[in-house]
């Protein structure tokens, strides 16, 4: 088994690890855990799909622990220069999108229930007026008038949320 397969799945495993010494290592490795496997009484039907099965393994296992010695090699890293989470991940960042859902929300639930209805259908399930105008019963110009509103609805909480804190509209022309 091991003349049969061995420069086979040495050159696989070096494709994938880039390195001909660690590509050694995890071959050796996975014909040691099939010949153990075989010995304990496993039944092996296709021996090279077995082996190539362990190896690929054993390579997410050699990667996985790679990433562990790199993340535990940040406490040498002075704090200052530590890698930043992405900005949408930063808690003010999180916290100013949650308000900002929040709000739209609450402008969104302040709508008439009918108006409300047509609006949540149109923007969020994407039916057609005529879609909205059956299932509601009632005409597609009154479709129209409810989506429009929550749309200006919209469009007032937007400006709302970009206006600065403490500053009246007037003052900011």
């Amino acid at each position: 088994m091991l003349e049969r397969y061995h420069r086979e799945l040495l050159n696989f495993l070096t494709r994938q690890v880039s390195d001909r010494d660690t590509a050694a290592d995890l071959a050796q490795e996975s014909f040691v855990r099939v010949l153990s496997a075989q010995s304990a009484g496993q039944a092996v039907l296709d021996m090279r799909a077995l082996l190539y099965h362990t190896a690929r393994n054993l390579v997410i296992d050699q990667h996985r622990r790679n990433e562990v010695r790199r993340h535990d090699n940040l406490d040498a890293i002075p704090e200052d220069q530590h890698p930043c989470a992405p900005q949408h991940l930063q808690p003010e960042e999180a916290l100013a999108s949650q308000q900002v859902i929040g709000a739209y929300v609450a402008t969104i639930e302040a709508l008439p229930a009918r108006c409300r209805e047509a609006f949540v259908l149109n923007v969020f399930d994407e039916l057609s007026h005529a879609q909205i105008a059956r299932h509601m019963g009632i005409s597609v110009s009154m479709v129209e008038k409810h989506v429009v509103r929550g749309m200006v609805a919209c469009k007032l909480c937007e400006r709302r949320l970009r206006e600065p804190l403490g500053r009246p509209p007037e003052a900011q022309a």
